[in-house]
């Protein structure tokens, strides 16, 4: 029974990282305002976003600006986590 538990555990984290990395994939960051992610039809990473990650690797940040060093905890790095676990 715990390795049941176990494997399910690790389904909905491989799903919660493949689907934000599909999710980044078709995400277009140029217009928050007019054309915001939920319009889009997000639905992992607004919660990611909840939880205070705003910035991404490819350089975009969701509150506008342009980033440099986004650091690990991105979107694509707590996705890959996700995976990883």
């Amino acid at each position: 029974l715990l390795s049941v538990h176990i494997m399910h555990t690790a389904l909905v984290a491989s799903w919660a990282g493949s689907m934000a990395l599909y999710e980044l994939a078709v995400f277009d960051p140029s217009d928050p305002v007019l054309d915001p992610m939920w319009r889009q039809g997000m639905f992992v990473i607004p919660f990611m976003t909840r939880l205070g990650i705003t910035n991404s690797w490819g350089g975009w940040s969701i509150t506008g600006g342009t980033i440099t060093n986004p650091g690990i905890w991105s979107y694509q790095g707590v996705a890959g986590a996700h995976m990883g676990f």
